[in-house]
């Protein structure tokens, strides 16, 4: 086995997180169903996981007034947010497309938040009554306000608190939501209107490590709150919950210093501090949606390099999976492979060096015709897909039942017929 010292210099990627028993059976068992039978590369959703990982969030917050919005970037995927819409909960949107297919699989206007900066260009056009839209600045107000009031929406303020940054540059913070003093103004304009925002909305960011994080935004939030003497009803602390079995790209575990158990004691002592306090919301995403979903891709070619393989795959991080950028997943063998392992870069198809799924000691017996299955993909993988020299992978979605086939693979026809007026350039 090539041992670690040699290659001390790449990202401890040499493990992964361990897979536990009952995932790793469900999982090979679900694409057992396919592999073989379809080709790769393909995604795999399930509602199994979700519906288990929603649960569990539940009963964590059992006694808290909570109301929950699907993420619908983090998976727009069609029979999830059906589901989701079936057991009366809403839906978080935060792009006109987003809006226009919320709508389309039969939320009512009641039950669509609308999140996201820059809404007064395209927001104005759809007339739905009784939309909640949470405003990100004063623009926004001043363009939105008046229909916000002929068409009876909820409105409430997202606010850029102290506590929100750019996670890979804590000193530089976000460009969204309003401080207090665009906050002052905004609450000017908009009672100077007849609307008394209801909603205090924050989103700090991706991933956060500890529910002590979410304990100082609110302590932050109320203090704002306080200072512009505002009583918000809603208090919406967005999402930003980590996966439960994924790993950082040094490997520690995302999840290690938060719990919703933590993050449901954070929640009960905040509740106190806004006068004026019902409910809160939640945003929460990928933290009920990444267990869902797995990347099934076929092994094609092997290399070695300087005592490192190289598994050349049929998809990868270019074209399928963005987050392994900085995230660090599960991954299974099917056939289940044994023996030796060896330090191995698990590789995409495309002609970049970027385009790695994986580092870690794989057995050596893994050999092309096999198939790896990329664990956790259930949040954000189909919104961030790109079709760099490929087109898009099929989609298979588990009902709890049966595997039915959601989009096939996209043909070269679809992927080049796309374009419009093709010959326009072409030289007379």
């Amino acid at each position: 086995m090539q041992s670690r010292s040699a290659v001390s210099g790449l990202p401890r990627w040499s493990t992964g997180p361990r897979v536990p028993e009952p995932v790793r059976s469900f999982w090979l068992k679900l694409a057992g169903s396919l592999v073989g039978q379809v080709p790769t590369p393909f995604f795999l959703f399930s509602i199994v996981p979700v519906a288990a990982a929603s649960a569990r969030l539940d009963q964590s917050l059992a006694g808290l007034r909570v109301r929950h919005w699907w993420s619908a970037k983090t998976q727009p995927l069609p029979p999830l947010w059906r589901w989701w819409r079936d057991r009366g909960r809403g839906i978080e949107v935060v792009s006109e497309f987003e809006l226009r297919a919320a709508l389309a699989e039969g939320y009512g206007s009641d039950r669509i938040l609308v999140n996201g900066p820059a809404k007064h260009h395209w927001l104005g056009p759809f007339t739905q009554g009784g939309l909640t839209v949470n405003f990100d600045s004063v623009t926004e107000i001043r363009a939105l306000a008046p229909l916000a009031r002929a068409r009876r929406w909820r409105v409430g303020l997202r606010l850029q608190l102290p506590e929100e940054h750019d996670p890979e540059d804590p000193a530089c913070p976000t460009q969204f939501g309003l401080t207090h003093s665009e906050a002052a103004l905004a609450l000017r304009h908009l009672r100077q209107l007849g609307l008394e925002p209801e909603i205090l909305h924050f989103h700090l960011r991706t991933q956060v490590p500890s529910a002590q994080v979410y304990a100082r935004a609110l302590k932050q939030a109320a203090e704002l709150c306080k200072g512009l003497r505002w009583y918000p009803r809603v208090i919406d602390c967005g999402g930003g919950w980590p996966a439960e079995h994924v790993q950082d790209r040094h490997g520690r575990q995302m999840i290690k210093d938060f719990s919703p158990l933590a993050m449901s004691q954070v929640l009960r002592r905040a509740q106190t501090w806004f006068n004026g306090f019902e409910e809160y919301w939640l945003e929460v995403g990928r933290h009920i949606c990444a267990p869902g979903g797995a990347l099934v891709v076929g092994v094609r070619d092997s290399k070695e390099r300087r005592g490192i393989r190289h598994l050349i795959c049929d998809g990868g991080r270019t074209l399928h999976a963005l987050v392994s950028l900085w995230e660090n997943h599960g991954m299974l063998v099917w056939p289940n492979r044994k023996g030796q392992t060896v330090l191995t870069i698990v590789t995409g198809p495309t002609c970049m060096a970027f385009d790695q799924l994986a580092r870690r000691h794989l057995p050596r017996s893994i050999r092309a015709g096999d198939c790896l299955l990329w664990l956790d993909a259930g949040a954000y993988h189909l919104s961030w897909e790109t079709r760099f020299s490929h087109g898009l992978a099929a989609v298979y979605w588990h009902d709890g039942n049966e595997v039915h086939l959601l989009r096939p693979a996209e043909s070269f026809e679809a992927w080049w017929g796309r374009w419009q007026n093709r010959g326009a350039a072409r030289a007379e």
